[in-house]
């Protein structure tokens, strides 16, 4: 069973910065990839940035680009997403998804077949 859980997220003074952590199980012995997505209170869910298992291959949101890293941790069961120079505006729900077998490399949420619960993160100005 494939499990995805998702920590770091919390409340940080503008400019500051957080990393959340996305904690997999059930993904041993199939190529993925892990994307990171949020979703603000009335808005629709957006997708930040994805990695893919095989190769390390990245992909960044050009809203993020230049402040949010994707990366595996040693173990690489687990995925991080490094945010700096944070704003209000990235208050949301910050949620981790994976993508079984990836032809690609993108942030189609509808490709995404698991999702975890997602962990709040909150930029207070």
């Amino acid at each position: 069973e494939v499990q995805l859980v998702e920590s770091g997220g919390g409340l940080v003074q503008a400019g500051g910065s957080l990393r959340l952590s996305c904690t997999t199980s059930g993904l041993t012995y199939v190529n993925y990839a892990i994307g990171w997505f949020r979703q603000a209170p009335g808005k629709e869910r957006e997708g930040l940035a994805c990695i893919n298992r095989h190769d390390s291959s990245t992909y960044y949101a050009d809203s993020v680009k230049r402040r949010f890293t994707i990366g595996f941790d040693n173990a690489k069961n687990t995925v991080y997403l490094e945010m700096n120079s944070l704003k209000p505006e990235d208050t949301a729900v910050y949620y981790c998804a994976a993508e079984l077998r990836p032809a690609g490399i993108g942030l189609n949420p509808f490709l995404y077949d698991y999702w975890g619960q997602g962990t709040q993160v909150t930029v207070s100005s």
